[in-house]
């Protein structure tokens, strides 16, 4: 039974890795998500099923229009795969538990940030809405304690990137204070602030590793909430333990 069930959770986690991807492409530009037939970038050729399968659809067709055979990014795999194994892996840690519904609510948000960031350096506001009233309604059937963490944590969170983009006169954006913002009702005061150190930290390694590679420069804009996102998951997860780990080293 345990084995089916985690077999369902990593399915499920693969079709929403792969609806997401959709709409971190369509979302910020407004285009439909919900209806209307997916169609190769290139060619505009109407997918068919065995064209839509996660995962398993990239590899059968071998990362090409089965049409005009143009490559197909391999943004598609990693995205359904990331989502599949995360969802697999809250599954394990957490069991059939509400704890399990918060990590699957938080790795959807990293996602579909993740996606729409990098394809376009934009945080829709739409998008944060939908999640900022899931997290509510999500703490207000689970509320953290004190129960008035969350709002601390979306409001300290909110000031703290808002006092860095006046101080550096827009070193950072407002998407990322409003993402950091939501983020704080599901994570409360002590894990968002916890989550933005690790964030700049998870933001600086990957910059000096693009300016490394040659793939950016050092004045090119970097976007920050993937490192965001991946901060929130990683404290979600571990943030008791990195909490202890600093508090123990003094």
């Amino acid at each position: 039974m345990h084995s089916l069930l985690s077999l369902y959770i990593l399915t499920t986690g693969l079709i929403l890795g792969s609806f997401y991807h959709v709409v971190g492409i369509r979302l910020p530009v407004r285009a439909p998500f919900l209806t209307g037939r997916s169609k190769c970038p290139h060619c505009k050729t109407k997918l068919q099923p065995i064209d839509l399968i996660p995962l398993f659809s990239y590899l059968f067709i071998k990362g090409a229009c089965r049409h005009c055979c143009t490559h197909i990014s391999l943004s598609y795999p990693i995205v359904e795969a990331l989502t599949g194994v995360l969802f697999l892996f809250s599954y394990l840690v957490y069991g059939w538990t509400p704890s399990f519904l918060g990590a699957c609510l938080l790795i959807s948000l990293s996602i579909l940030v993740t996606v729409s960031d990098l394809k376009y350096m934009l945080i829709p506001d739409r998008l944060l809405i939908w999640f900022s009233v899931l997290f509510i309604i999500y703490r207000f059937v689970y509320p953290l304690h004190p129960w008035y963490s969350s709002v601390n944590g979306a409001v300290v969170s909110f000031l703290l990137i808002a006092s860095i983009i006046i101080l550096s006169r827009g070193g950072m954006g407002a998407g990322d204070m409003k993402l950091l913002g939501v983020l704080g009702i599901l994570l409360g005061t002590q894990h968002v602030l916890l989550t933005f150190f690790i964030a700049v930290f998870i933001g600086t390694v990957s910059s000096l590793l693009m300016i490394s590679l040659k793939r950016s420069g050092r004045k090119d804009p970097v976007p920050f909430g993937p490192s965001i996102v991946s901060a929130a998951v990683i404290v979600y997860f571990y943030g008791e333990n990195l909490v202890v780990l600093y508090l123990s080293s003094f």
